[in-house]
């Protein structure tokens, strides 16, 4: 098929960094919702500012780029072993471009394959169907959100909720609780799949292909129609809100499946998305792979902006952090404040924190910014250049975190969803902050970038490697300070006392 690659390459670009029309009018529709001011409509802000940097400039909306999932129907005497040869060709294609972050590690050995191949990298769905065309759904699902699928066994019995049974009432507890349960960690506003039944397995495959279905469709189920209506509602009052601050909007969609079980077992899957909801699909001719149409958006309609206004007005009330930063500097912090650093910050995820508890770092720590960030990143000469670079989760840190604080002098660490009470003990022992950007804003924050300094452990993948980059105007909240102090734990406490009162309604 002579235009299947080229056609395979165009989708996965407009589904990384083009959001969808219905995920871009929930997203307004929440950023008329949330009250002026709030650190909520701040972040949404952010969040709209983001999503129109990214389709213009067409690079990543978030830099995690996911794992790349494709849902692909073909007539009957389709060859699919040339449709996933296409595939693969187009994914690796776009991994060079900086379209798609090297994602694809091996699991015995951590090394990352730099072009997202590997042993069962992309997913692959394949059916049949009686049409003639060929259609290829992609959904790119990041690893914030994918940490926080969650899979209930009926019955069961649920924190602030009680018991969960074998009926409808006991799946809605289990959805309101995975909406809960995400918090922040999973960049609310989120969407949901939900499979009610299957095996485990099958069960979550359900669930993730819900995510398929427009937001604003109805579900042909009328029963299931009425849950889902139910669920968007009452989620809304949980009180999680935009990142976990707090705020009216923590769901942006819910969609949910049922299909038969065995009678021993009584599964809810759920397979939790992020507000870069992407997804995105084209039909195709069979015999030569040219795109006919596109799924999900128009593309001879103009794409409307969503942000309100050019940029993020700044109050003057920031506080400008220029790193290395003195203990008496982070102790005069509080949570609420908004900062702005100006000077170099260091990357560090999983690989570098564990590494960072055997070996000394490359760079000096101490006073130092650490940022939970796996940028993409693509080398211009003898130079990097950043494509995309918002925050990752950083409760993964959590086992590391304090230790590395103590040991090392640093004195912020930069990340979303917050962190454990080990990090907040260590923050208040060794005089440290907590720093919450918001996630998946990898086009807002990127701007913030000036240069890429240096990297060191290269050897992890380019996600893992440690990055010195120069930065001004990073802007970021203080979530947890050196007093001891935690907005993160402050929500879960307040939205757990809201999640019970639903018991009541």
């Amino acid at each position: 098929m002579l235009f299947l690659k080229d056609s395979l390459l165009e989708l996965i670009t407009q589904t990384s960094t083009n959001l969808p029309p219905d995920v871009r009018a929930a997203m307004r529709k929440a950023l008329e919702e949330e009250k002026p001011g709030t650190q909520a409509a701040q972040a949404l802000a952010i969040i709209a500012g983001n999503v129109d940097m990214a389709q213009e400039c067409e690079d990543p909306i978030c830099q995690d780029t996911g794992m790349p999932t494709f849902f692909i129907r073909t007539p009957v005497g389709v060859n699919q072993i040339e449709v996933r040869k296409a595939a693969c060709e187009a994914v690796a294609e776009a991994t060079r471009r900086g379209k798609l972050r090297p994602n694809s590690v091996d699991s015995i050995t951590g090394k990352n394959s730099g072009d997202n191949l590997g042993e069962g990298t992309p997913v692959f769905h394949f059916e049949q169907w009686d049409e003639d065309e060929i259609e290829i759904r992609l959904l790119l699902k990041g690893g914030g959100c994918e940490n926080k699928n969650i899979q209930y066994s009926l019955p069961c019995t649920l924190d602030g909720l009680g018991r969960a049974d074998r009926n409808l009432e006991g799946v809605r507890k289990c959805i309101l609780h995975a909406v809960w349960q995400a918090q922040g960690q999973g960049c609310s506003p989120g969407a949901i799949g939900v499979c009610i039944g299957g095996d485990r397995a099958h069960g979550y495959e359900v669930a993730k292909s819900q995510l398929l279905r427009p937001l604003d469709d109805v579900n042909p189920n009328p029963e299931l129609a009425a849950l889902e209506e139910r669920i968007l509602a009452e989620a809304n009052r949980i009180g999680v809100g935009p990142m976990g601050f707090g705020g009216r909007v923590s769901l942006i969609g819910c969609k949910i499946a049922a299909v038969n079980r065995l009678p021993a077992s009584f599964f809810v899957s759920v397979a939790y998305d992020c507000w870069a909801f992407r997804r995105l699909g084209i039909r195709v001719e069979a015999s030569n792979g040219a795109i006919t149409r596109w799924l999900y958006r128009d593309p001879s309609r103009p794409v409307e902006r969503l942000a309100k206004s050019e940029g993020f007005p700044l109050t003057g009330r920031e506080i400008v952090l220029r790193p290395p930063l003195s203990e008496q500097q982070v102790r005069a912090l509080k949570v609420g404040d908004v900062v702005l650093i100006n000077g170099e910050m260091f990357t560090g995820r999983d690989a570098v924190h564990a590494h960072l508890m055997k070996n000394a770092p490359p760079f000096d720590l101490n006073g130092g910014v650490l940022y939970h960030c796996g940028p993409v990143m693509l080398k211009q000469g003898e130079e990097w250049k950043a494509k995309a670079a918002g925050p990752t989760t950083s409760i993964r840190e959590e086992p590391y975190q304090g230790e590395v604080i103590r040991r090392y002098g640093l004195r912020a660490v930069v990340g979303k969803g917050g962190m454990g009470a080990q990090t907040l003990a260590a923050m208040k022992e060794a005089g440290a902050v907590y720093l919450h950007a918001v996630g998946g804003a990898a086009q807002f924050y990127v701007r913030a970038i000036e240069k890429v300094t240096g990297v060191e452990l290269l050897e992890f993948g380019i996600p893992e490697a440690m990055w010195r980059l120069q930065v001004k105007d990073f802007l970021a909240i203080v979530t947890m300070d050196a007093h001891g102090n935690s907005l993160h734990a402050e929500v879960e406490e307040k939205t757990a006392k809201a999640l019970a009162a639903l018991q009541l309604t």
